[in-house]
């Protein structure tokens, strides 16, 4: 029974590693990071490291991904209204299709 139960988590946390690995947006990356480290949490605490499975629950499953989805955040750059004014300006006195109006 132990044996089988290894197996499963061992098998969760591949599969939860390869999700990872494919997904492209960051976002999502730390959601998926997030299940990785519960995963290897499991994993740690069937192979009877409780210390261990603690510190990976606390780190990898909701530490490392906050970090990560704050640091997205902060990175995404949004549109601000001087930035609209700036495009607009650039097409002032042109058309729709971008050429020059008489």
């Amino acid at each position: 029974m132990n044996q089988w139960l290894i197996g499963v988590a061992v098998a969760f946390v591949v599969l939860a590693a390869t999700t990872a690995v494919l997904t492209r947006d960051p976002a999502r990356q730390a959601v998926v990071l997030s299940v990785l480290g519960l995963s290897l949490a499991v994993v740690f605490a069937v192979l009877q490291a409780p210390d261990v499975a603690l510190s990976q629950l606390a780190v990898g499953t909701a530490l490392t991904p906050l970090l990560i989805l704050l640091t997205v955040r902060k990175v995404t750059r949004r549109p601000t209204r001087s930035d609209d004014r700036a495009s607009d300006g650039d097409r002032a006195g042109t058309g729709d299709d971008g050429r020059e109006q008489k």
